[in-house]
């Protein structure tokens, strides 16, 4: 898992409800929000094109399980944001939607944020200014019908939004995504109401005597819980009500799958262990096991004992031991269609969106050079991203919609970076 977790380890050692459903006005977040933003303007990084055959449109919702009450704040009921991408009718005007907002971007960048945690120096990026290539509340491709939806989680510690790059293209592709914020873990979390959600793990990870093991048990559990909210949402005619036109009817609740990063793909592995209605998943470089309570050891997941009966697929990092125990498990046990790919060089950021902004800022001078091979590794970073995006839009593809382009038969001599593991 990301920066926190591995903090949690470090300091240990040493020392079906009903939802309420919120629209957002503007989506993301728009152009015209961020232009009303004072102050000098600082480096920014802009992600790169989604490489399929739509255009990309975006809205984000509000939601509050009131059958649920919040693991991390038990006096308020569990409330979520969530954002949908998808493809997009051409030449529909929508404010460009950018990568986060005002309040989101400042927290992400400070000192206290997840931007820093992944070495990027505070303050000094203006991550509201990303450009994400997609449009804020647009209609549907005119046409499109039946589309398997995916939901992403990111690592732990991450907003929803680090892992735009991959979440963009796969919506450019024909599915529609549904990414997932996990209050009190996301670096950060902005409600409509103004409220500014910070995560608790930075405080846990420097609080002596902190049980590392119940810590992570307790975050992935609520990240599937919440995973399972936003499945009966998305079923529910609250949510449905009042997206962009044609959204609601676009999407094929039959066909759901579901991927993340790190703890994020933990995460989906387990939501699919404890939820029948996702059909295949993607876990990108995510353990799957506990530490002890000291921050040692590999304790197994039920889905790492237990397997699946679906396809899933595993991409690591290079030499990732940390995953060996769970995922080794987790193929022996697993019944379904798998395949393991490892991508030579990578470290583990290079499933994130590091590859895909950071080369620019580091070239622009606002971040280091060492957090960038720190964060992706010595793969080139936009073969990273190719990479990634073409092997998970193949599972997909394979697995959602039945179209078979066999890149995951084998070796590709379009994608040497990635090997089999056989």
């Amino acid at each position: 898992m990301v920066a926190y977790e591995r903090g949690l380890r470090r300091r240990a050692v040493v020392a079906a409800g009903v939802l309420a459903v919120t629209a957002v006005l503007g989506g993301t977040v728009s152009g015209a929000e961020a232009r009303g933003a004072a102050g000098p303007a600082l480096p920014h990084a802009d992600l790169p094109a989604p490489t399929g055959p739509y255009p990309v449109g975006t809205t984000a919702r509000h939601l509050v399980d009131r059958s649920r009450t919040d693991p991390w704040e038990p006096r308020r009921h569990r409330e979520l944001m969530v954002s949908f991408w998808y493809p997009a009718e051409p030449g529909a005007p929508g404010e460009p939607a950018l990568y986060m907002d005002r309040d989101s971007a400042a927290h992400f960048g400070s000192a206290a944020g997840a931007g820093h945690a992944h070495g990027v120096p505070a303050g000094a990026v203006d991550w509201s200014a990303t450009r994400t290539h997609a449009r804020v509340d647009v209609p549907v491709a005119r046409g499109v019908r039946s589309l398997p939806v995916v939901l992403y989680s990111a690592g732990l510690g991450d907003p929803r939004t680090w892992g735009t790059h991959l979440v963009a293209d796969l919506a450019s592709r024909g599915y529609v995504v549904v990414t997932v914020d996990h209050p009190y873990d996301a670096s950060e979390v902005r409600f409509p109401d103004g409220r500014l959600v910070e995560s608790v793990l930075p405080s846990l990870a420097g609080k002596p005597g902190t049980d590392v093991g119940a810590v992570l048990r307790k975050a992935v559990r609520a990240r599937v819980d919440d995973t399972r909210s936003v499945l009966d949402a998305l079923a529910g005619p609250a949510l449905r009500r009042g997206l962009p036109h044609g959204l609601a009817q676009a999407m094929d609740l039959r066909r759901v799958g579901m991927a993340g990063h790190s703890a994020g793909g933990f995460t989906a592995a387990q939501a699919m262990h404890d939820d029948r209605r996702i059909r295949a998943g993607v876990n990108l470089d995510g353990t799957m096991d506990f530490p002890g309570p000291d921050g040692t050891g590999h304790h197994l997941s039920s889905v790492a004992r237990d397997g699946l009966d679906g396809p899933f697929l595993l991409m690591g990092s290079d030499g990732a031991n940390d995953n060996a125990p769970s995922w080794s498990a987790f193929r022996k046990n697993t019944r379904g269609r798998q395949a393991e790919l490892l991508m030579t060089g990578s470290r583990h950021g290079a499933y994130s969106d590091a590859p895909a902004l950071l080369p620019e800022l580091v070239r622009q001078g606002a971040v280091p050079r060492a957090a960038l091979e720190g964060n992706v590794g010595t793969v080139r970073p936009e073969r990273a991203v190719a990479a990634v995006r073409a092997y998970v839009a193949s599972f997909f593809d394979r697995f959602l919609k039945g179209r078979d382009d066999h890149l995951l038969d084998g070796p590709s001599d379009r994608y040497p970076e990635l090997r089999h593991k056989s």
